[in-house]
């Protein structure tokens, strides 16, 4: 039976829900998206274009200033992970971006304050607003799903991992996270990675890095183990003496 237009016009269309399995598979679908030349303002009020910070990898994490638990102890956890990455590859292998998503409310002002208190605010992060079309185009990127709830927002908590040529490379959930599953792909990024423009002894001092970065659980960080790579280098250098020897005493023989 048809609405009359009275009807019609009180109907209230339901606000969309939020579903976890959706947001993950369409987070996961976002991977090797392109990331768009989208425009921020900073905190001291300067533009920032995102395209801007390629160049080397990039950590984006999307959140709301209003938010007083969860997104805190997403920022907190992150900036831990931050420093055992820079611990790692150094403080400038990477950059690192926090953007509020709710555009009518994380201005400048609410993003300093966030960052501030998250003890984030001094630390080398691009701390990021934009209007509501930005965010919404950088979501679509992103893959990243947030709809209006009583709490503010419900959203799908991820750090998208950017690689140096803007491509969506790995998505990392939760507000507390395994170190690994952050600064590994990190590595594979900054060390695994070889620039035209890089020497070949610098490409070959990466990849040496890259094979010896080792983590230790007991500590929770990063360290370089050369022992292995010696090793190989020790067996590699006694089959050739070894070669040589037996190909000399054929010749002789």
């Amino acid at each position: 039976m048809a609405l009359s237009p009275l009807a019609q016009a009180y109907t209230v269309t339901p606000e969309p829900a939020f579903d976890y399995d959706t947001a993950l598979a369409t987070s996961q679908a976002a991977v090797g998206n392109s990331v768009g030349v989208h425009r921020f303002t900073d905190i001291d009020g300067n533009p920032v274009r995102l395209d801007r910070l390629r160049g080397k990898p990039l950590l984006v994490s999307m959140i709301f200033t209003s938010c007083y638990q969860i997104c805190p102890m997403t920022t907190r956890h992150l900036a831990s992970m931050v420093e055992k990455a820079r611990d790692a590859l150094g403080v400038d292998s990477f950059n690192v971006a926090l953007i509020g998503f709710d555009s009518a409310v994380d201005t400048p002002d609410a993003m300093r304050f966030f960052a501030s208190k998250q003890g984030v605010y001094d630390r080398g992060w691009h701390l990021l607003s934009a209007d509501a079309q930005t965010i919404e185009a950088l979501s679509r990127d992103l893959g990243f799903l947030y709809y209006p709830s009583s709490n503010g927002f419900d959203h799908l908590i991820q750090t998208s991992i950017i690689d140096a040529e803007g491509r969506v490379y790995r998505q990392v959930y939760g507000q507390v996270f395994d170190t690994p599953l952050l600064v590994d792909p990190l590595i594979e990024l900054v060390l695994g990675r070889s620039p035209p423009e890089q020497p070949l002894l610098a490409n070959l001092v990466n990849r040496i890095k890259l094979f010896c970065t080792t983590y230790d659980p007991q500590r929770d960080g990063y360290y370089l183990d050369y022992s292995l790579f010696l090793g190989m280098l020790i067996g590699a250098t006694i089959i050739a003496i070894g070669g040589t020897v037996v190909v000399r005493g054929m010749r002789h023989g």
